[in-house]
């Protein structure tokens, strides 16, 4: 009974990835129209081809073969432009919803990432999110539309053989339903279970090239390189190996289909033989013998399909496993949906006149999977143009505090964004007033102006421009380190490779001024930064901060004299 309420789970959450994945079906209609037509070109060039040829044999006036032979070229012109249109239509509309997917499954990842993914390695997220996703697009380019069309196709085509011959077109419907099961029961039994482990194949070469670009240097110092090396090419020929499995059992479908085809014709011959000359004239006799193999070219496409529905499903299951599980009770539900928006943003916390930015009242919270709480007891009241500093050991908390005050965890107790619950607040309009520098802030491999710009471009304020750049750059302190590498274009490498700690730090307050939040949360900003620079780090973030915001300085180090602030010790 659990198996099955497992599996039932399994398929809802599976469900809901596959129909996220899905355009509209306004989008999909033109794609499947076109679709139909296109391939009712193919049956109809073939079968009309051949009834041009017989008749042309009997040699009537030409005027009796005019329509057949304009229809000829009409069919040849059409079989190519509805294919190209359709290719056109319903990629254009998969890509679009591709986009779509993607933003919803990174706003489905954001509030896991403080535990909730804790169990699953970086390579298999990363697989997911870029692999994985863009596998879910083939549901409706590669399996729902195929199904569809090729379903329409087939059957008005046995129609039209039965208009010609009825033991023709039962001798066609017979030799698809047997050819095809032969083919379906053969794709399954030869790479069902392979077209399920290429997901995981794949997340296997992405674990291992990680972990041999990320911990390059530690491979070095201890003589792994070749050992990593020889993981690498393990997990590549694992998945090439199902690769190539697959691709032999689609070879083998099609053969299988292909003497379906034949054997079709052959058996239509000798059904409609005793029919030819007593009303069975001899080129619809040719045009049913030879529509059966245009016939399968189309139906080929069902095996092709059901083997891309296996592939697509293991990917929406791992996807489905990473967003759509449910959220442990410490990370706050409130996703934030990048597609739906939430109505509520700055204009929520509006705050009755003379209440505090922040207030905080016996806070608690802990980390998912945690036994006891990280933090408990806190209190504090924060306004504008104020300082507070939370010292604690490492481990006392620091962290798990700056991720509640963002609404990443949950907690207990009272915490109030000016004069207002924040929990009873979506997650993004709190976001909107509390923003973190992390400890290590995330830089992209692109140059320093797409590495600012992205933290104001928004309808309602705008993009930054130059000039705003090189101001935020000012008051960081890092303008004349900017003119001398180049400037704006000055590229910062992977994941700030080029850059030291303290640059890095100063990035990351620059975004939080351009994103104007009114409270900026400083997560052990000196941390990796040599002792003598930083207190003077320290110093010149402070004094970057504009004085009408607010400041949460989190350290465990001692701090200079020359600050001025309110103390939390944890």
């Amino acid at each position: 009974m659990r198996a099955m309420q497992t599996e039932a789970v399994t398929r809802r959450q599976r469900r809901a990835v596959l129909d996220r994945a899905m355009p509209s079906r306004s989008r999909r209609l033109p794609g499947i129209l076109l679709g139909v037509l296109a391939d009712a070109s193919v049956v109809g060039l073939l079968g009309l081809s051949m009834w041009l040829i017989v008749r042309a044999g009997e040699q009537p006036p030409i005027l009796h073969l005019t329509f057949a032979i304009v229809g000829v070229r009409a069919l040849a012109i059409g079989r190519a432009a509805f294919r190209y249109a359709e290719r056109l239509t319903s990629h254009d509309a998969a890509l679009a919803q591709l986009a779509v997917l993607r933003s919803r499954t990174f706003a489905s990842l954001v509030p896991r990432v403080p535990g909730a993914l804790e169990s699953h390695r970086r390579g298999e997220v990363l697989a997911a999110f870029v692999d994985d996703v863009d596998q879910l697009q083939d549901e409706a380019l590669r399996v729902r539309q195929p199904l569809i069309v090729s379903g329409i196709v087939t059957g008005l085509s046995v129609m039209l053989v039965a208009l010609i011959s009825v033991p023709a077109a039962l001798v066609l419907l017979g030799a698809l339903v047997i050819g095809g099961g032969v083919a379906v029961a053969l794709a399954n039994r030869l790479s069902g279970a392979q077209d399920r482990e290429l997901s995981a194949a794949r997340a296997a070469v992405v674990d291992a090239l990680l972990e041999r670009f990320s911990a390059g240097e530690v491979l070095l110092a201890f003589d792994a390189v070749e050992m990593q090396r020889a993981r690498i090419a393990a997990a590549e020929q694992r998945l090439a190996t199902l690769q190539l499995r697959r691709a032999r059992s689609a070879g083998l479908t099609a053969a299988v289909l292909g003497c379906a085809a034949g054997a079709a014709s052959l058996l239509a011959i000798v059904a409609m033989l005793p029919t030819l000359g007593d009303g069975l004239s001899a080129p619809l006799f040719a045009a049913a013998v030879v529509v059966p193999a245009a016939v399968f070219e189309v139906f080929a496409q069902v095996p092709a399909a059901l083997s891309a529905r296996r592939t697509v499903q293991a990917s929406a299951d791992r996807v489905a496993d990473l967003t759509e599980g449910a959220l442990p009770s410490e990370i706050v539900a409130d996703s934030g949906d990048a597609d739906e928006p939430s109505p509520v943003g700055r204009e929520a916390v509006r705050a009755p006149v003379g209440a505090p930015l922040i207030e905080v009242r016996g806070l608690a919270a802990r980390y998912p999977g945690a036994a006891s709480d990280a933090i408990s007891g806190v209190d504090f009241v924060l306004d504008a143009g104020e300082t507070l500093v939370v010292r604690g050991a490492s481990g006392a908390g620091k962290s798990t505090l700056a991720l509640a005050l963002v609404r990443f965890l949950e907690s207990r107790g009272e915490y109030r964004v000016r004069g207002l619950d924040a929990r009873a607040l979506p997650a993004d309009a709190v976001r909107e007033i509390v923003g973190l520098c992390e400890q290590r802030p995330y830089l992209f491999d692109s140059d320093l102006r797409q590495n600012l710009k992205f933290a104001r471009d928004s309808e309602e304020r705008g993009t930054a421009s130059d000039d705003d750049l090189w101001a935020v750059l000012d008051r960081v302190g890092l303008a004349e380190w900017a003119l001398e590498r180049g400037g704006l274009d000055a590229r910062l490498g992977a994941d700030g490779a080029w850059i030291s700690g303290g640059q890095a730090q100063r990035i990351a307050l620059a975004r939080a001024i351009l994103a104007d939040f009114p409270v900026v949360v400083l997560d052990e900003p000196t941390a990796g930064v040599d002792r003598e620079l930083a207190d003077r780090l320290v110093l010149d973030l402070l004094g970057a901060v504009p004085d009408d915001r607010a400041v949460i300085l989190i350290t465990h180090t001692e701090l200079p004299q020359e600050i001025s602030a309110s103390r939390v010790d944890l």
